[in-house]
């Protein structure tokens, strides 16, 4: 019975009007003695001894963690899937650039994403990627687009949905990753080439932005298809996967 109406709710969820998304974030500098803003070096200084679990993790050894918070980090891509007549379409803003980036993703969801049955979906969304956008689309003095603009709105006012929230089923177990979902759902894996702790060394030291687009695609692809699972629904197949 639970299961019938857990399915039931998501069935009734039309895809068309979903945005899958994933965010791929670096920290500001490319090293901790890169970090010029004394006082944002005493602030990441305090932040890492709170995260210190080791006798030998220092804020320099620990600075690859600060993509990880929006007061330390920046956004470095946002790759998003939308459903258009059967068809998974996907596309990416990238640059380095972070307020230019942020800027056309809100002009996007301006502009196509701005109706009340319009929603969001990313895997730990509620917990990061709907909170970092917004937090870094503030700190760059852009306007929040409705979707991410929760300000004074009640839980079912709120159009996010988080494909791990929805696995918990009323439980409130830890962390289950994408990959593990993916997994045991029988969805190709997305951590084929790197994975979400290689994203900073990519970004700083190799300068491979496109690696990163192609791996932050890969997870939304994993996203969708987990959604469809969820919703009882077959698998996509390559050709129903459309790169724009």
């Amino acid at each position: 019975m639970v299961l019938k109406k857990y399915t039931a709710m998501l069935q009734n969820i039309d895809l068309q009007n979903v945005l899958f998304l994933d965010i791929e974030t670096v920290p500001q500098q490319p090293s901790y003695e890169e970090v010029t803003d004394e006082r944002i070096k005493k602030l990441w200084d305090h932040k890492a001894e709170r995260l210190k679990r080791e006798e030998e993790d220092t804020p320099k050894s620990l600075y690859p963690r600060a993509g990880i918070y929006a007061e330390f980090g920046k956004v470095v891509c946002i790759s998003v899937g939308f459903f258009n007549a059967g068809e998974l379409r996907i596309t990416s803003f990238y640059d380095h650039d972070e307020a230019k980036l942020l800027t056309d993703f809100a002009r996007m969801l301006n502009r196509h994403y701005s109706e009340l049955e319009h929603r969001l979906c990313a895997h730990n969304g509620k917990e990061f990627d709907f909170p970092y956008m917004a937090r870094r689309m503030l700190i760059n003095g852009i306007e929040l687009p409705a979707l991410l603009d929760i300000a004074g709105k009640k839980p079912w006012e709120i159009k996010h949905l988080d494909t791990m929230e929805l696995w918990k089923l009323g439980d409130y177990k830890n962390y289950t990753s994408l990959d593990l979902l993916t997994a045991i759902f029988g969805i190709p894996s997305p951590k084929d080439d790197i994975n979400g702790a290689d994203v900073w060394r990519v970004y700083w030291q190799d300068d491979d932005l496109e690696r990163i687009k192609t791996y932050c695609q890969k997870d939304v692809v994993s996203l969708a298809q987990l959604f469809l699972a969820y919703q009882l629904k077959p698998m996509l197949q390559e050709a129903d996967i459309v790169y724009v």
